[in-house]
């Protein structure tokens, strides 16, 4: 199965950039479709970004767009989400996750299909 670890969070002034990095472990990691998902205090768990396992498609919730990019390195284990230009309204655990079908042809946008998450990073955005 895979493994994942978010890493990259913290506190950042409205404006600001963070990238958050999502590191797998596995020999197969690069067969899986990843997804970026954010919770922010009391509310639904949300589609940010998702990337196929080659990395020649993304996809991305229609707000964010413009603003945040997904991007894999397979050789190192690793997909990465930039934050650009970051609101208050950003502030969210955001957690990765690997769909649970390995080379799907599908990108997901949503949460169900995936199976492995990570334990997730606090991205906190001040005014």
């Amino acid at each position: 199965q895979v493994q994942l670890v978010e890493s990259g969070g913290g506190l950042v002034q409205a404006g600001g950039s963070l990238r958050l990095s999502c590191a797998a472990s596995g020999r197969t990691f690069k067969t899986y479709n990843i997804g970026w998902f954010r919770q922010a205090p009391g509310k639904e768990r949300e589609f940010v970004a998702a990337i196929m396992w080659t990395g020649i498609r993304t996809s991305y919730a229609d707000s964010l767009k413009g603003r945040f990019t997904i991007s894999r390195d397979n050789a190192k284990n690793t997909v990465y989400l930039q934050m650009n230009s970051l609101r208050p309204d950003d502030t969210a655990v955001y957690s990765c996750a690997a769909d649970r079908t390995p080379y799907t042809t599908e990108l997901r946008t949503f949460k169900e299909p995936y199976d492995y998450w990570g334990q997730g990073a606090q991205v906190t955005v001040s005014s």
